[in-house]
């Protein structure tokens, strides 16, 4: 496999592979290639490309950078681009590839059976293959926070000066309010965001790791962030000192909000067949496990576990709305924040 890093003057060689969706083979034959456009940034996904290129013979050649710049250049490309595949995370950025009229649909009788409705694009634009959870974290020495059970209670006075939050241009922020515009209405997706200005500790700032860092530290009694960063080993010291609520669990709640890793096939792809196969691939037991184990990360085919360290977290219910409705509401949930002041 060819990796490049959008932007840099790097390149080298590795290989990458697969199991389960993918063309049976010999991997020795001249299977051709795929090539992945990916804002995704993890070790272990190079191995998960190098297992699909065992297994299949399909080299697989990589360019990673931002999702916005891999969007444009695709974008701007036209009919002559080399892009396939494009892989990235969160519903807001795979809304933004479709809106940028980039993507092919997939009709996959195993994309289908493997992965459910609302981590599916309805119209089979793109297709999740991994998740994690948006939640609330507290400080464990402040003490439990009575009443804190939903997304809805941050906006609660009592919380006056405990939260701490990253920016409104986060796209996991934007996506998080554009799952309340629908499943709650705008209007109460814009009380919830003023009630949750007003109970900032501090302006917004920092990553997922600052917010669980600042909590750990009593900087902030409160705090929501995306349960990946949280069992990773090296915020095993922080996860101590900090307890973990997933939100919207109770009788008639939509459940925990998630984001989701996804991808989809790009419109004119040269090698629209071997990416075919690699979604395919990326659905199987072997390649959700590399989500899993590797970047503690939820599987997105039902049935699959998630790995220790993310399960003692504890077991939740997720917000089964379809990905595509909350990419639908991302320019409302922008404006939402601005007008609540949300840096």
């Amino acid at each position: 496999m060819k990796r490049m890093i959008l932007g840099a003057a790097m390149a080298f060689a590795v290989t990458a592979c697969s199991q389960g969706g993918a063309p049976d083979g010999d991997a020795g034959a001249d299977a051709g290639e795929v090539n992945l456009f990916s804002s995704r940034h993890y070790d272990t996904d190079l191995a998960l490309y190098e297992d699909f290129t065992e297994q299949t013979g399909i080299e697989v050649n990589l360019i990673e950078a931002d999702a916005d710049a891999l969007i444009e250049r695709i974008q701007s490309e036209g009919d002559l681009t080399s892009a396939d595949l494009l892989i990235t995370v969160d519903a807001g950025r795979l809304w933004r590839a479709e809106e940028a009229g980039i993507l092919a649909p997939v009709e996959s009788d195993v994309l289908a059976e493997r992965l459910p409705d609302h981590l599916r694009h309805p119209d089979g634009l793109w297709f999740g293959l991994s998740t994690r959870a948006r939640v609330i974290i507290y400080n464990r020495e402040a003490g439990t926070p009575e009443g804190l059970e939903t997304y809805a209670d941050l906006a609660d006075p009592a919380w006056r000066g405990d939260i701490c939050i990253r920016s409104s241009s986060n796209i996991y922020n934007i996506s998080l309010l554009s799952s309340m515009i629908a499943n709650q209405g705008a209007e109460a997706a814009e009380a919830w965001a003023n009630g949750v200005v007003a109970n900032f500790a501090r302006d917004p700032q920092g990553n997922d790791t600052a917010q669980i860092e600042s909590v750990a530290a009593g900087e902030c009694r409160i705090a929501v962030v995306n349960t990946y960063y949280l069992a990773r080993p090296e915020r095993a010291e922080d996860l101590a000192k900090v307890g973990v609520i997933f939100p919207d669990q109770g009788e008639g709640q939509a459940g925990a909000h998630v984001n989701v890793s996804g991808a989809g096939l790009v419109k004119g792809a040269p090698n629209a067949e071997n990416a075919i196969a690699f979604l395919e691939y990326l659905t199987s037991e072997s390649a959700q496990r590399y989500f899993a184990d590797g970047n503690n990360e939820y599987p997105a085919v039902a049935g699959l576990e998630a790995n220790s360290s993310v399960e003692q977290l504890g077991e939740f219910r997720a917000d089964t709305l379809n990905a595509a409705e909350i990419g639908r509401n991302q320019r409302e949930a922008v404006e939402i924040f601005d007008r609540a002041g949300w840096n």
